[in-house]
């Protein structure tokens, strides 16, 4: 299945193109890693990747999508997400009338491929003392995708990370508390923005409430990717105490 607005060629229906123009390769000579904003406990980077940084992920990402398509997610409800998604790494998330879950391998039987170099090396520079991500999760969101407000608590180890990379289109991130309810705050996340969800805030409910379409060129068409990396598994002394979560 083909994302909508996206054109593919002829002979290579079965991935989406998010190929780009070369950018200018003066464009990461002199780029200054921001520091960043605290928000809710959350830090943003605003601009973290430069633009050619941004057009070589997108080109990584391209070879994730030959191994692993995306695809549509259904909610235990049985309602199909707005989002459309693939993952890399050890792990990648699940969801459909089973539940939300991690899975080995992708729905078509595949395995998941590796996380790209890149996100591996940003993770380990923005949280060095974490354990390696054993999963990344690609979404897709077209125009009119969004994402209710959520937690991510799925992973068997929530003492760890989660690193969240946007591209594409600007999305208006909304960050709420660590109950359902009550007031929340919200900001633009751009092309290149890295958030970092750890401690205290790593339970907090966040969700995307929209996209606003041609707010970027890195994309041929409307759209955003966001890509979160993650520590799936529990650590090994709590599976040895035989306290963890099964993924």
């Amino acid at each position: 299945m083909l994302l909508q607005g996206f054109q593919m060629p002829e002979d290579d229906k079965n991935r989406t193109d998010f190929s780009n123009p070369p950018a200018n390769e003066a464009d990461a000579v002199g780029h200054t890693r921001p520091a960043p904003r605290i928000l809710r406990g959350f830090r943003v980077y605003e601009g973290w990747l430069s633009a050619q940084e941004q057009v070589g992920l997108v080109a990584d990402l391209r070879d994730i999508l030959r191994e692993a398509p995306l695809f549509s997610p259904r909610t235990p409800s049985g309602a199909t997400m707005s989002v459309r998604m693939t993952s890399a790494g050890q792990w990648g998330w699940m969801s459909d009338l089973q539940g939300y879950r991690y899975a080995p391998r992708h729905p078509q039987g595949s395995d998941w491929p590796p996380i790209p170099p890149v996100l591996t090396a940003l993770w380990a520079e923005l949280v060095p003392q974490a354990r390696p991500p054993e999963t990344c999760l690609l979404n897709y969101y077209g125009p009119e995708a969004k994402m209710g407000m959520h937690q991510d608590r799925d992973e068997g180890d929530l003492s760890q990370p989660v690193v969240s990379v946007s591209l594409g289109d600007e999305a208006l991130f909304r960050i709420g508390n660590l109950e359902r309810g009550g007031r929340t705050e919200s900001l633009w996340l751009r092309s290149g923005d890295v958030v970092v969800m750890e401690g205290a805030a790593r339970l907090r409910y966040h969700g995307v409430d929209r996209i606003a379409a041609g707010t970027s060129l890195l994309l041929k068409q409307p759209g955003r990717i966001n890509l979160t990396m993650r520590v799936v598994t529990p650590h090994r002394a709590v599976q040895e105490r035989g306290l963890g979560n099964s993924a």
